[in-house]
């Protein structure tokens, strides 16, 4: 009897050191998206961007890890949260100051930016009924990639600023203005 249970012990503890290593194994092996924020104060007003930032690691990203004419979370882990202590102007969209969750939909010739009621989604749960609205981006180029994704706010001047994607070689960007 005695013996029995210790190649029971002996056999769950051989489990445990394969389920160990197996485990640090394959977080080595994972790819983590840490959090990251941007912000600009426009015109005395700040506006401020949370979201978390995956990294290519030398996967195809636009049209591969970024699926083309599929709603996408703009980032990882949770949906992306814009929150504005000030009434904005984003493309063709008048949003109430407060905070939205915002997605993209890209194509492989333009972008559209989603701006969503709900904020703290995970980044598989968006909710179309829950849009706000949708205005198209301006897409462009970029000379050199862009390992880690990385969303910008650019004050423009006076009361104007940008809100800008960019990943791999794209950019997608969209002008936005502090209403007054």
């Amino acid at each position: 009897m005695n013996l029995r249970i210790l190649s029971i012990a002996g056999l769950s503890l051989a489990a445990l050191a394969a389920v160990a290593v197996w485990s640090s194994h394959s977080h080595a092996q994972g790819y983590t998206s840490p959090f990251a924020t941007s912000s600009v104060t426009i015109a005395g007003h700040k506006i401020d961007i949370e979201y978390y930032a995956p990294s290519a690691h030398g996967r195809k990203i636009m049209g591969g890890l970024v699926p083309f004419d599929v709603v996408w979370c703009t980032g990882a882990n949770w949906a992306t949260k814009i929150t504005s202590d000030a009434d904005l102007q984003v493309g063709e969209l008048k949003l109430p100051k407060g905070s939205y969750s915002i997605w993209t939909l890209p194509t492989a010739r333009d972008w559209t930016l989603i701006v969503n009621k709900q904020t703290g989604q995970f980044h598989l749960d968006y909710k179309q009924a829950f849009d706000f609205g949708r205005t198209k981006m301006d897409v462009k180029s970029l000379p050199s990639p862009v390992e880690t994704f990385r969303i910008d706010l650019r004050s423009e001047g006076g009361n104007k600023g940008t809100l800008a994607l960019a990943w791999e070689t794209t950019e997608a960007s969209i002008p936005f203005t502090v209403l007054r």
